[in-house]
């Protein structure tokens, strides 16, 4: 395997993450009380349902419960109820999110050069960054850019282009400290979703799988303020690097834009998901993985030092820790097969899905932040002593098809806030032979996840338990293995997707 230590270094570096949830969970039974309280039984009803209770998730994060107002009027929520409510229970959660990342790296508001946001939840102009940047007390001068229409991808498709700023004000010679937000409120659109499952008898899966979150971080230049900076702050030591920026890859899947996306719709937003966006997507990772490795800067020095010697076989997957944006178990599993790589490897991404479930462009941040921690080294393969990964690839799909595949590397001493919730212990499947471990999600086309930006609810009931240790367990009583994956084939064979 070729050294990884010859990748290159553009100066990037991820000082600062942060995550913040809402308060409240939503369990599988969370969908089936919204819907026997407003739907009558149908054929699609009752297998949105079925396939609900096998997604793998244990619980979804959401900023309320099945008994929130928004969720229980006699008719689904209108756009503009949702953008108040997006904006009223949304904001505060980037907030909470930034100002995390904002105290790990060390960066007082006032040095934030940039702000870089993303969202598929809500489309208000001045956009939500505008109101996050207010209420961090960032400069007027801090240059921001919102993207949309990158649903799932839109995490790494801003991390992008914070790097790409980052460059910039390098050549330059300008300090540049970018903060980078993703904020996702999917759950209010859980009526407007069984809304379509009743009045079209359409089998749309994206309910059960999409959640709530606000995930941040804060990409380095490395380049000191001048000691007469105009915030009259003074210049901050430098933060070490929790992991470094090493390069990107960015492809579009040719001919694929009816397979995933995200419509505008009245009553918010509907997704559009095909039944081919699993093949897809695993078929395109093993050539955006080479074309990502060699678009890498290599190490000057290693590279002239090796000149006369023979250049070594390239790394393969699984020489790497992955970060892979949760979409569904499908995805996951797509990808084990594709690359070549064991649960083990997407131990973060598993987590994060049966834990908190898919929250669109917020959760690749999410897993980058998980990921670090050291319950996690634990569960890495050939444990914590010899299996954890300098380097990370870092992945996510969005709708066109995107996809976003970036080079981390990661710094082993420094580790992560918290300790993280401890969650994994039940929640890695297992096939990964772990004594904690658990039952590997169906394969359900969980894929709206793959995608982009979806559906579903305020609907749960429970509010979180910070020493949960529960993870997507399906219930022993509802049959074996064998029996429920079965289920899952034949209800997925008969899906009609938009």
């Amino acid at each position: 395997m070729a050294a990884q230590s010859d990748f290159g270094d553009l100066g990037l570096s991820i000082i600062g993450l942060g995550t913040q949830y809402p308060p409240h969970d939503l369990k599988p039974s969370s969908l089936e009380v919204l819907s026997k309280r407003f739907y009558p039984e149908s054929p699609a009803m009752s297998k949105v349902l079925s396939i609900n209770r096998y997604t793998g998730i244990e619980q979804r994060s959401s900023i309320g419960t099945p008994d929130h107002p928004l969720v229980n009027q006699p008719n689904p929520p209108t756009i503009t109820e949702l953008n108040e409510t997006f904006m009223r229970d949304g904001v505060p959660l980037a907030v909470s999110a930034a100002r995390k990342a904002l105290a790990e790296a060390h960066v007082d508001p006032a040095h934030v050069t940039h702000m870089v946001s993303t969202t598929c939840t809500n489309s208000a102009n001045p956009g939500y960054d505008h109101f996050v940047a207010r209420e961090l007390d960032l400069s007027p001068n801090t240059e921001k850019v919102l993207l949309h229409g990158v649903g799932c991808s839109g995490g790494l498709a801003a991390l992008r282009t914070a790097a790409n700023l980052c460059l910039g004000h390098t050549m330059r010679r300008k300090p540049a400290r970018i903060l980078v937000v993703a904020l996702e409120i999917s759950t209010t659109l859980v009526r407007s979703e069984l809304e379509s499952i009743n009045a079209l008898q359409e089998t749309r899966i994206g309910v059960a799988l999409f959640s709530d979150c606000a995930s941040a971080c804060l990409l380095s230049n490395g380049l000191p303020f001048s000691d007469n900076s105009p915030s009259n702050h003074a210049s901050p030591t430098p933060t070490p690097a929790i992991y470094s920026l090493l390069g990107w890859h960015h492809r579009t899947i040719p001919d694929t834009e009816p397979d995933l996306g995200f419509d505008v719709d009245p009553l918010g937003w509907k997704v559009v998901l095909s039944p081919r966006v699993p093949q897809l997507t695993q078929s395109v990772l093993l050539p955006t993985f080479s074309s990502l490795l060699a678009s890498l800067p290599p190490s000057f020095s290693s590279s002239s030092s090796r000149k006369q010697q023979p250049p070594p076989p390239p790394p393969k997957p699984a020489d790497f820790d992955w970060a892979m944006h949760p979409g569904g178990a499908t995805i996951l599993s797509g990808a084990e097969r594709a690359l070549g790589i064991t649960p083990e490897h997407m131990r973060a991404s598993y987590d994060t899905y049966m834990n908190h479930g898919n929250s669109s462009s917020a959760t690749i941040l999410s897993v980058l932040d998980r990921l670090r921690h050291k319950d996690m080294d634990a569960l890495a393969p050939g444990g914590a002593s010899e299996g954890v990964k300098e380097h990370v690839v870092g992945c996510a799909f969005g709708p066109g098809i995107t996809v976003e595949m970036c080079m981390l590397k990661r710094n082993l001493g420094q580790g992560g806030g918290a300790t993280g919730a401890g969650r994994l212990g039940a929640g890695l499947p297992d096939r990964l032979g772990l004594t904690r471990g658990m039952e590997t999600p169906p394969e359900t086309e969980s894929e709206g996840g793959t995608g982009t930006d979806l559906d579903e609810a305020s609907e749960v009931g429970e509010e979180r338990s910070e020493g949960s240790t529960n993870v997507g367990r399906v219930d022993a009583k509802s049959g074996s293995r064998e029996e429920k994956e079965a289920f899952i084939s034949e209800a997925l064979e008969e899906l009609e997707l938009d």
